[in-house]
């Protein structure tokens, strides 16, 4: 080889060994930043971060996350959705000066974004969304080379820096929405001069004022949400300007007005909300978006016809346009061009028939057209809409006959069609619908008997069938109704028997059969119905005795009036006076208004033992008299005392005890203890079985008292805590919400008696004298059942039923530091409230503190306390209760973290509690985990606390 060539090989070599080396020391900082972050969440080790090794062959570049430019410096961080927790080093990651992405959404990261963060002046790309951060967002206008920043659903709080926004003029996507800032006088000027955004995301994160004019001056917008706001004024025309908007959210604000003239130009419109304000006029603007997908314009005022252009839109799948004030009719073309889903046009003024071809391309799953004035018929094709899951138009004025098919459609889990005047009978198709779960057919002209086969149709929990013309005889087959809980016939013309088989619908609660033709004895099964809490069989031809099984008082509701019934009234229904009126052959020992019942065999006895009677009686009187001004006189001295008053129970389950049982028994030795609205008594029935009795104090009149006999408090009327409970919890069936077995009320007093629970209160386990040594797989399952209660309370139960703020004296194994802090100005308790309350007890379950404790400080609780220790992994750890075992300290800071989230300052970023369920049903610990192997390979379980 020539020299020369040799040489030149030479240097060719030398300069990239140079080079090379040249990036290695350009590259070694980043590396030494990078390692040192990893070690900062050494503890929680996520396997992010297994790549992340000093000996990696190609450096830093070949991090997991980690993006180099062509000179190795690293640009790009991306630890999104990686499971991190505790405190992110902002200030670390800063030292690297080429990072022009950061990218840390959705994790659990926590604790105050540092004020140099401001040091990162090349970032063009940063996101913290969907986090748990707490406090204040940093002032940032030297990050002015920013082109994306998500912070929203991060709890970020306090004064938003509005003005930074000012030297961030390369923004393209904003998105603040979800978070608790202070609430903005005005719409903050600063957003609309940012004229290349493209995405503005401002929802939840108290916006006030009117939306800006110059809100058109953002041209290149293709997302626009500022829903769930305080909104006012009206919609500017300016908005017509934004041609390239693709989204368009405004939900839940106070805008008033008409839409604008021009709001016709947004032609590239897809998805439209502008539902819940008080907006007004007609729809006629949005006759030209023939691109919207969704379109949601509920809750408004809008008047006038809905444009019949919408039966022409090709990709139009959801029409929600309810309560609002629209007439005419609805287009009939809907849904005949596009793969309709979903139509809600309840609660209008709108006329006409039914289009008959929202459901041609087999799409449709929801037909809500409730409370207008629509006529003619169901149309045949929706008899053959198998993706059809609710099915209601009632309350209106529709007829003819249901089309046969839609009685069984498999999937159809609701048909309402009460109010209307349809005529024809149920037919047997009802045995293919396995999926339906409510029948509404009320005040029609529905006809015929029923079908033997609707026992085929299992999935039923209510069946109204009241005010039509059924005849004939309730099949047998009803019996296979497992889960049917709500069954109303009344005002029909059925006859026959009550079939024995209704004993098999072990969830019934609500029975009317009124007003028909029944006759025969009443079945004595229906007695046995375990939950069966009102039942009205007035009106019929029912013949025989009350059966025995019926004797137990626990209805709301009895009424067998206006029948042939015989015999005697059993005595424990003697409080239901009302409800055995028009039968002559009743007797009664204690209704006055019946005839006494006479034993036979002692008719005609000696007249000397009823005069013996009397004299004895007169001696018994006079007993009485002096006893009882013994008494009256002893009353002085102690203070006020027993009153004998009439007593009424109302029993909702079997019980083996009567109200003279439990009134003996409200003793102060019984005291268990002390609640905001009532004692609780423990008290010990005859069998050995024990009940607990409360005591409810509280009244609107009344709310402190002091008595030695606390069942003696004199009341205006009845306590309206009382009237809540008894209404809520009598119709309650649920595990994990404590059994309501009778209330026992008087003009003075108001009793409530539940199932007993030996093991106490959460409160008594965590933090009185005798707190236990509660492991977490129990703290974990006292949780999950608490939140099904209240999941139960809020969204299974027929009418949502808050709770009044839920704390740990309720959990069994509404005071300060438990109440949500809109309470002080909320016009009503909320299920939101409860929330807050349930995010309490799931810090006390984690922490082993109370909601107050001197350690917090003067004015603090628990919430506060929690959130001021979220700096670093190792304070979060710190403040979980040293008694939860180590293996299972990382699963406690998962539900700390639900807690948080429960305990959102704004009502409006709470979950609801069937969110809450899932959350924790998400973060189960394993059970594995106590079981270990021995040396001798035999499975044994470890002890854990």
């Amino acid at each position: 080889m020539a020299p020369s060539s040799r040489n030149f090989n030479f240097f060719h070599h030398l300069s990239s060994f140079l080079v090379f080396s040249l990036f290695s020391v350009v590259s070694s900082d980043d590396l030494q930043v990078l390692l040192k972050l990893k070690s900062s969440f050494a503890d929680s080790n996520p396997a992010v971060f297994d790549s992340w090794k000093l000996n990696s062959g190609t450096g830093p570049c070949s991090f997991t996350g980690v993006t180099c430019n062509s000179r190795r410096n690293v640009t790009e961080i991306d630890l999104s959705r990686r499971g991190l927790s505790g405190n992110f080093p902002f200030d670390l990651v800063c030292e690297i000066q080429s990072l022009e992405k950061l990218s840390l959404g959705f994790n659990s990261l926590s604790g105050i974004i540092p004020s140099n963060m401001r040091n990162c002046t090349n970032l063009k790309y940063l996101d913290v969304g969907n986090n748990l951060f707490s406090g204040t967002f940093p002032e940032f206008s030297s990050l002015n080379q920013l082109q994306y920043l998500y912070l929203n659903n991060s709890a970020f709080s306090g004064v938003f820096p509005w003005k930074s926004l000012r030297n961030a003029t390369s923004l393209v996507v904003l998105s603040l929405g979800d978070n608790p800032f202070d609430a903005t006088a005005d719409f903050p000027v600063e957003v609309v001069s940012l004229t290349k955004l493209s995405w503005l995301y401002l929802s939840n994160c108290s916006i006030a004022g009117k939306i800006p004019a110059a809100i058109g001056d953002l041209t290149e917008l293709r997302n626009l949400e500022i829903a769930d706001s305080s909104l006012t004024g009206e919609i500017p025309s300016e908005i017509s300007k934004l041609t390239n908007l693709w989204q368009l959210e405004l939900y839940n604000n106070s805008l008033t007005g008409k839409l604008p003239t021009g709001f016709g130009n947004l032609k590239n419109l897809t998805y439209l909300d502008a539902s819940t304000n008080l907006l007004q006029g007609d729809l006629s603007e949005l006759r030209s978006l023939t691109n919207l997908v969704s379109l949601q314009m509920f809750e408004n005022e809008f008047s006038g016809e809905i444009p019949p252009e919408f039966g022409e839109f090709k990709d139009l799948v959801n029409l929600s346009l309810y309560t609002n004030k629209l007439t005419g009719s609805l287009p009939q073309g809907l849904g005949s061009l596009a793969d309709f889903d979903f139509i809600d046009a309840s609660e209008n003024l709108l006329t006409g028939p039914i289009p008959p071809d929202m459901c041609k391309n087999g799409k449709m799953k929801a037909l809500l057209l409730l409370q207008n004035n629509l006529t003619g018929s169901i149309p045949d094709s929706y008899a053959n809409c198998l993706t059809l899951e609710r099915f209601r138009v009632s309350e209106n004025s529709l007829n003819g006959t249901v089309p046969a098919g839609l009685w069984g459609l498999p999937k159809l889990e609701i048909i309402d069609i009460e109010m209307n005047n349809f005529e024809g009978p149920i037919t047997a198709d009802i045995k293919n619908g396995k999926m339906l779960g409510a029948l509404y057919l009320g005040f029609n002209k529905l006809s015929d008997e029923l079908p033997e086969e609707i026992g085929d149709a299992e999935s039923l929990t209510k069946v109204e069938l009241n005010n039509n013309q059924f005849t004939g005889k309730i099949p047998s087959s009803i019996g296979k109704l497992k889960g049917l809980n709500s069954l109303k016939m009344q005002s029909n013309g059925f006859s026959g028997e009550i079939p024995d088989s209704i004993g098999s619908c072990s969830m019934l609660s609500d029975v009317n059969m009124a007003q028909n033709s029944l006759s025969g004895e009443i079945p004595h099964t229906l007695g046995s119905l375990p939950t069966l809490n009102a039942l009205n069989l007035s009106d019929n031809k029912l013949s025989g005795r009350i059966p025995e099984s019926l004797s137990s008082p626990r209805f709301s509701l009895l009424d067998l009036s206006n029948n042939r019934l015989s015999g005697r009234i059993p005595l424990s229904l003697s409080s239901y006076n009302g409800s055995f009126n028009g039968n002559p052959g009743l007797c009664s020992m204690t209704i006055k208004s019946f005839n006494r019942c006479i034993n036979p065999s002692r008719s005609h006895g000696d007249n000397r033992i009823f005069v013996l009677c009397i004299v004895f009686g007169s001696l018994i009187l006079l007993a009485s008299l002096v006893f009882f001004l013994y008494l009256k006189k002893t009353e002085k001295k102690e203070g006020r005392s027993l009153k004998h008053e009439s007593w009424s129970i109302k029993s909702f389950r079997k019980m083996s005890f009567t109200e003279d049982d439990i009134i003996d028994s409200i003793k102060e030795e019984n005291l268990i203890g002390r609640g905001g609205c009532g004692d609780v008594y423990r008290v010990v029935l005859g069998d050995g079985k024990e009940v607990a009795v409360k005591h409810i104090r509280c009244s609107s009149t009344q709310k402190n008292f002091s008595s030695a006999m606390p069942i003696l408090t004199e009341r205006e009327g009845r306590s309206k805590e009382f009237e809540t409970e008894v209404q809520t919890l009598s119709s309650i069936r649920h595990l994990n919400v404590v059994k309501l077995y009778c209330s026992i009320t008087s003009d003075d007093s108001s009793l409530l008696v539940y199932e007993y629970l030996p093991n106490g209160s959460l409160w008594d386990m965590l933090h009185s004298c005798k707190k236990s040594n509660l492991g977490w797989e129990t703290r974990y399952d006292i949780a999950l059942g608490a939140a099904k209660g209240l999941e139960y309370l809020h969204h299974g139960y027929e009418r949502p039923a808050s709770n009044g703020g839920p704390d740990s004296t309720h959990v069994v194994a509404g005071t300060y530091g438990y109440i949500a802090p809109e309470y002080g100005y909320a016009s009503k308790v909320t299920e939101k409230c409860d929330v807050y309350s349930f995010g309490v007890v799931l810090m006390e379950l984690v922490t082993g503190k109370k909601p107050i404790e001197a350690e917090f400080g003067e004015s603090k609780d628990i919430v506060n306390w929690v959130s001021n220790n979220l700096k670093s992994k190792e304070s979060v750890m710190e403040i979980v209760d040293k008694k939860i075992g180590e293996m299972y300290r990382e699963d406690a800071v998962k539900m700390l973290r639900i807690a948080i989230i429960c305990t959102a300052r704004l009502p409006g970023l709470r979950p609801t509690m069937r969110s809450v369920v899932q959350m924790i049903e998400d973060a189960e610990p394993c059970r594995l985990m106590g079981i270990v192997i021995s040396k001798e390979s035999d499975v044994k379980i470890k002890e854990i606390s």
